[in-house]
């Protein structure tokens, strides 16, 4: 693991005293879910939706990587998607450059593919899709919605294992203002805690 993500993983584990309980009752049903995959021989995997998969669904999908990496958690699989197509949006990626990650633009138009690389040889490939996307699972996986607006949307999601409502405010809320990127990195810290936190209590 890159040493910039590396410490900050370290810097903000203390935090999780900080996590209020009834957030941590969520959090650990998806600690849980794992838990119970890996118990029962299986593969873990994970779908983090938003209505846009251009922010939060982005952000949670790094950083669940990180975190399973981070606490040695094998046979887990991350994936995002949203309910309409967009781009990963260029304000999210910054704030996970901020963090130290490595970032590729791997092609052009108007929904590049990035590949966001958190070690020299462990990265997590980002581009804007439906969660029903041909290269996610459409069966056995959990599904986190990370926003309220596709948590509306999808009451059911169609081949999920449990579904699990985390939503964070958007920060597209804040986009094109002098506190943009620190809204950004505030919703990036969080996120990261969060799926930190997970997997801490899958170990």
């Amino acid at each position: 693991m890159y040493p910039s993500v590396k410490s900050f993983c370290e810097s903000i584990i203390k935090d999780f005293v900080y996590i209020p309980d009834e957030r941590k009752v969520i959090l650990t049903k998806i600690s849980s879910y794992v838990k119970n995959q890996l118990t029962d021989k299986k593969s873990v995997r994970l779908i983090y939706i938003c209505t846009h998969n251009s922010r939060r669904s982005h952000l949670g999908q790094v950083w669940a990587a990180v975190a399973a990496r981070y606490y040695n958690v094998k046979n887990v699989h991350i994936f995002s998607g949203g309910t309409e197509v967009t781009a990963f949006n260029s304000n999210a990626i910054n704030a996970l450059k901020r963090l130290g990650f490595q970032i590729e633009k791997l092609s052009s138009g108007n929904n590049p593919l990035y590949q966001v690389s958190y070690s020299g040889e462990e990265y997590v490939n980002c581009f804007s899709k439906v969660y029903a996307d041909a290269g996610n699972p459409a069966e056995n996986f959990g599904a986190i919605m990370t926003c309220t607006d596709a948590d509306e949307k999808c009451p059911v999601v169609t081949g999920a294992d449990i579904r699990i409502s985390t939503p964070y405010q958007d920060p597209k809320i804040m986009d094109g203002t002098a506190i943009q990127d620190i809204e950004y990195d505030n919703r990036c810290r969080q996120i990261a805690l969060e799926c930190l936190f997970v997997f801490s209590q899958v170990t």
